[in-house]
């Protein structure tokens, strides 16, 4: 365990009218995508966020509760605190293309992901799916990486009309057999894991769950007999066979088990 450095915001970047990139006054000399770090808020509390970007460290949060909604409100020039990183990243496989599937926020530790794709020069095509064109964070940052941008929306107003994993098989985005990464809501994430089993293709899945320390300690991240914060955030599909509360339950801050909405 490390404790928080406290750092400045230097930039954010509005990428939806909910969605914003933060950059902060650090960088991480080793990680992985689909790593994350603890964010803190001095005098309120500390939440995990995937890493977008190591160095200068960047995190995309959507405005959806107590926490993140105060952390839109901050400005460039702010404090806020970090440690970490923390948890099992993505682990990209040396031969055949990738297929990046994402919904929401689950596209920060994508944009990672892509660019570590590009560095390496493997063929990299990213669905990204959202409720509407408005909604549809990071596309710019994709196509700037080189990546097959495929677009899917709820309402129709831009690219396939419908879910992102629904445009993945009709679209015929796993015909040359990549292997899959998925971060986003667990519905996709259910649907990419069937997906993957179905088609007998390799694939990593990003699970998100409550956490309190970041690194095993509280179990509050509890997923059946899996950690999150220490065997995840990213699970290989076969590991999510027969995990009982995957895409079922979640566990609230003072650990009871909920259904999943």
């Amino acid at each position: 365990m490390s404790l928080p450095e406290t750092v400045r915001i230097t930039e954010i970047r509005r990428e939806t009218r909910s969605i914003s990139t933060f950059v902060l006054d650090a960088e991480i000399a080793q990680s992985e995508p689909g790593q994350f770090i603890m964010l803190w808020l001095p005098g309120l509390d500390e939440k995990p966020m995937s890493i977008a970007c190591p160095s200068p460290l960047s995190v995309v949060v959507d405005r959806v509760g107590p926490f993140t909604m105060a952390l839109h409100e901050r400005r460039v020039g702010s404090l806020v605190g970090w440690r970490g990183p923390y948890g099992r990243g993505f682990r990209l496989a040396e031969e055949g293309p990738a297929l990046l599937v994402s919904g929401g926020c689950g596209v920060g530790p994508m944009v990672y992901l892509a660019a570590r794709a590009s560095e390496q020069g493997i063929p990299t095509t990213v669905a990204l799916g959202a409720r509407s064109t408005a909604a549809l964070p990071c596309a710019s940052e994709f196509q700037a990486l080189g990546a097959n941008l495929v677009l899917a929306t709820d309402d129709g107003s831009d690219g396939y009309h419908g879910y992102v994993t629904d445009a993945v098989r009709e679209l015929g985005l796993i015909d040359a057999r990549p292997t899959v990464y998925a971060c986003g809501p667990e519905p996709m994430l259910v649907a990419v894991h069937r997906l993957c089993l179905e088609a007998r293709i390799g694939g990593q899945i990003s699970v998100e769950r409550y956490m309190k320390c970041g690194f095993g300690i509280c179990g509050q991240c509890a997923l059946d007999g899996l950690l999150v914060c220490q065997d995840g955030p990213v699970f290989d599909v076969q590991e999510l066979d027969g995990v009982r509360d995957f895409g079922h339950a979640h566990r609230s801050a003072t650990g009871r088990r909920l259904p999943l909405r």
